[in-house]
């Protein structure tokens, strides 16, 4: 192992010493992720006041992490590695492994930024609601005289939900249209025809 490393230029050691850290991290950081133990953190405290923070879920995709620096050498440094025997000048070998690190910290900003597309809230959306079937749980008073409550098949789950009527009253049983929401709470339905 010496002799190896006794053989290697000023260049290759520089090499090789950016890339076998970074390739542990990385290896680090990979295993914490897929166990949950990521840079995404909960903060649990009980005070009065609010808390501005500009990291977390709804912050945008940044350049500048600790993570893209990391992708970054990952790819400049075994790019160097796997290019110096077809690639002889320095300069283009550094500048080809260069734009592959920063190919490789595209696709993985990329597919951060899709896998989180694909994250659900789980809020429900009541618009969602508009044109849909439900079915009367609680007797709906006539002419938005009181409420009643309607279950409704809303993103994928049976909810049960305030609802008025502007006509005669609605019974138990019966389906019923939702045509609008009111007071962004309130279902307003209509009996079905």
């Amino acid at each position: 192992m010496s002799d190896w490393w006794s053989a290697l230029s000023l260049f290759d050691k520089i090499i090789w010493l950016i890339t076998i850290p970074v390739t542990v991290i990385f290896i680090i950081e990979l295993i914490l992720t897929f166990a949950g133990m990521d840079s995404n953190s909960d903060l649990n405290a009980d005070f009065d006041g609010d808390l501005d923070s500009s990291s977390g879920d709804g912050a945008p995709f940044q350049l500048f992490t600790f993570r893209n620096f990391i992708n970054f050498f990952l790819g400049f440094g075994w790019s160097v590695i796997a290019l110096k025997s077809t690639i002889t000048n320095q300069l283009l070998l550094v500048v080809t492994a260069a734009a592959i690190g920063l190919v490789l910290v595209a696709i993985v900003m990329y597919l951060f930024f899709w896998l989180t597309g694909m994250a659900q809230d789980g809020s429900m959306d009541l618009r969602n609601a508009v044109r849909k079937t439900a079915e009367v749980y609680l007797t709906i008073p006539p002419r938005k005289t009181g409420i009643g409550k309607v279950h409704i098949r809303l993103q994928g789950n049976i909810r049960e939900l305030d609802a008025v009527t502007l006509g005669e009253s609605l019974k138990s049983g019966e389906f019923v249209t939702v045509t609008d929401i009111v007071d962004g709470r309130l279902l307003l339905v209509e009996k079905m025809n």
